[in-house]
């Protein structure tokens, strides 16, 4: 996303009308009624927390976890946050990525140990990333989708981590092992923001200006 990420982090890149890709986030977060919100930075995080401050203007509640100038990866980011997230599942979007999956149908109990949002593939991963059979992520079979970047996550799934710099996908491919992740196949509209071209489009679509 260079030269655009240079100085400012992917979550604050404008879509349009002058909104930024977290924002979006939020503002759908909220109108489902998930106002206790916890962003965790490392990249030009102060900008992030200088935007949305503490969420009241969006109607919610946002705590930071930084993560300083060391980015922990998805999954060390997520593991040095549980100490606000409490005890029961939570939804985990990630910041550079932009969909309408309506979040209202995220399940609030996960029966098991994570529930993933997968998605048509795109150019960029025709191969996509996890089968899905019988209501399950499963590491081989078909079909094959996407991981979208949006999951209800429990706290249970780091139980074996330790703290520092890790991936999310190793954590998900053994509990998937386990037959212990459940899924669901969204048909709708989803974009890994992912490069200044995607950005253009996606501000296109919205009917505003990247």
């Amino acid at each position: 996303m260079r030269p655009l990420t240079d100085h400012t982090p992917k979550p604050l890149l404008k879509v349009a009308g002058g909104r930024a890709l977290i924002e979006f986030h939020i503002d759908n977060l909220v109108a489902v009624g998930i106002t206790e919100l916890v962003i965790n930075h490392a990249y030009l995080g102060q900008q992030i927390e200088a935007r949305l401050g503490d969420g009241s203007r969006y109607g919610a509640q946002i705590r930071y976890s930084p993560e300083g100038d060391a980015a922990l990866e998805t999954g060390g980011g997520i593991y040095r946050a549980l100490p606000l997230l409490g005890g029961a599942p939570f939804v985990v979007i990630n910041g550079d990525i932009w969909s309408d999956y309506p979040l209202a149908r995220l399940p609030r109990a996960v029966a098991g140990l994570a529930h993933l949002v997968l998605v048509d593939n795109p150019s960029h991963n025709p191969q996509g990333d996890f089968a899905l059979q019988q209501g399950k992520a499963r590491l081989n079979g078909e079909p094959r989708w996407t991981f979208s970047g949006i999951s209800v996550l429990t706290p249970a799934l780091f139980a074996q981590s330790e703290g520092g710099r890790f991936p999310l996908a190793p954590l998900l491919k053994s509990a998937m092992q386990q037959g212990a992740v459940s899924a669901e196949h969204y048909c709708g509209r989803w974009v890994d923001v992912g490069t200044p071209e995607r950005l253009s489009e996606l501000g296109r679509f919205l009917g505003g200006e990247s």
